[in-house]
């Protein structure tokens, strides 16, 4: 009897580590993304304030773009999280042409240039509107080098400002940075912009490149991607660059 009773419980012991052992790696990834969420959903939260504010992200300049990407500095208890510099989203038009809906974002980080610490140590925003089709390719397939491989220049401020410099109007990226409430342009000449596949891994459970992601064959975007997919449906539904339909 208590040899059996023992077979018994180690039978049970068995089926409850194969159960454990299948739901774990589900565990693993869930955890794994809550980094991501949080980019993206601070990437969300960075593009609501400046879409709605009069000191914001020009409209206008806004419909002529092929991709937005912002780069949060993200917060947590009041301190700031180690890594999260020069990390965050690009999201871009979808269909060849880059005139249909948001797609979904793709993660993105940066390195050198400007990004980081700003303002005395103080966390600081950053949002880049991709202008034509050859800088959101250049960004979707590898690393750019803003100022070599895409041209890129300070973008105008304010709801009803026009990229109206001819340094504006020619690049192929314009940038802004925000840091303690202060929005304006600045250039990020010389930082080096490309996909995050590690990230991307994660937020999406398999290995997909940026393009996959963009034009959507990596699956639908994460429910944390609503509020930045929203804002930017909301305000520029429409490509109106030169030579979209």
């Amino acid at each position: 009897m208590i040899q059996n009773q023992d077979l018994r419980n180690q039978r049970v012991a068995l089926v409850a580590v194969a159960i454990l052992s299948m739901l774990l790696p589900n565990f693993s990834i869930a955890d794994d993304s809550g980094h991501e969420q949080e980019r993206v959903k601070a990437s969300g939260d960075v593009m609501k304030e400046l879409l709605n504010s009069p000191s914001g992200v020009p409209i206008s300049v806004l419909n002529k773009a092929e991709c937005v990407i912002v780069l949060p500095s993200v917060k947590k208890a009041g301190f700031l999280v180690a890594g999260q510099y020069g990390r965050g989203v690009m999201t871009c038009r979808g269909g060849e042409n880059f005139d249909g809906p948001w797609s979904a974002p793709t993660m993105m980080q940066s390195s050198g240039g400007s990004f980081g610490l700003q303002a005395g140590g103080q966390a600081t925003d950053f949002v880049i509107l991709v202008m034509n089709d050859k800088g959101a390719r250049a960004l979707m397939k590898g690393k750019a080098k803003l100022g070599a491989d895409a041209s890129v220049a300070a973008g105008p401020v304010g709801r009803e400002a026009e990229a109206s410099t001819n340094a504006a109007m020619s690049a192929e990226m314009l940038s802004y940075s925000r840091a303690q409430g202060v929005f304006g342009g600045v250039s990020l000449s010389g930082t080096s912009l490309g996909p995050d596949a590690g990230a991307n891994e994660k937020l999406y459970g398999k290995k997909v490149t940026a393009t996959e992601v963009i034009n959507g064959s990596a699956g639908p975007a994460p429910d944390s991607a609503k509020t930045l997919l929203a804002e930017l449906s909301d305000k520029s539904p429409k490509n109106e660059s030169k030579g979209k339909p």
